[in-house]
């Protein structure tokens, strides 16, 4: 309020020129009222209210939400897509987003790992009913009868961590940060699947 702040056990003022930006997903004037916030904090960070609505309201920001991310992970995979096919991107504005924006970062990034080209196509995408197997052929679906299902997910999964561990040239750590997943975890699947000595020496990416 001062701009000036003084350090623990310290006497003497220091100025400062910040700006602070918070953000919540909680009605503060509702939880002042309900005496969950404190009514002075309240105050001093209302200057300035910007009401984000969730992604599902704003659909129209996802294109170019979409070039961001693309843009920033498109690096991590071997492909190195620089663009979204018609198709990908329709799916993307039909899906209602729950996770929000950073659901779509990790769709994003999910479908730079598994790109075969410089173009994301929908079959890259983790949801709907496009989704072709690893090793068939353009368009090929796959099986979704009940009693191959398990085994095509178990399948696929196996072949998204062995296209990680690839790329990440083995290095465990830096696979599970491409599948956004925890490194226990990863250590399990790996184990789940054989794939502990995998990939050999002299065929990383």
């Amino acid at each position: 309020q001062e701009r000036k702040i003084e350090r623990v056990g310290s006497s003497i003022p220091i100025k400062v020129d910040i700006r602070i930006v918070c953000a919540t997903n909680k009605d503060l004037a509702k939880q002042v009222e309900l005496q969950k916030f404190r009514d002075d904090l309240f105050y001093r960070l209302n200057v300035i209210n910007i009401n984000m609505p969730p992604l599902r309201d704003r659909k129209e920001d996802i294109p170019a939400l979409v070039e961001h991310f693309l843009a920033k992970h498109r690096y991590s995979a071997t492909a190195q897509p620089a663009a979204i096919s018609e198709e990908a991107l329709k799916r993307l504005m039909e899906y209602d987003w729950p996770g929000n924006v950073r659901e779509l970062e990790n769709v994003v990034e999910r479908a730079v790992v598994l790109s075969r080209g410089q173009i994301i196509t929908s079959r890259e995408l983790p949801f709907g009913d496009h989704e072709a197997d690893e090793h068939g052929e353009e368009g090929e679906e796959v099986s979704v009868e009940k009693s191959f299902f398990k085994k095509s997910v178990s399948q696929f999964e196996k072949d998204l961590i062995m296209k990680a561990l690839r790329d990440a040239t083995g290095n465990r750590s830096k696979a599970a940060e491409m599948l956004g997943i925890y490194r226990r975890l990863l250590y399990a699947k790996i184990k789940e699947y054989g794939l502990e000595g995998y990939p050999p020496k002299g065929r990383a990416a």
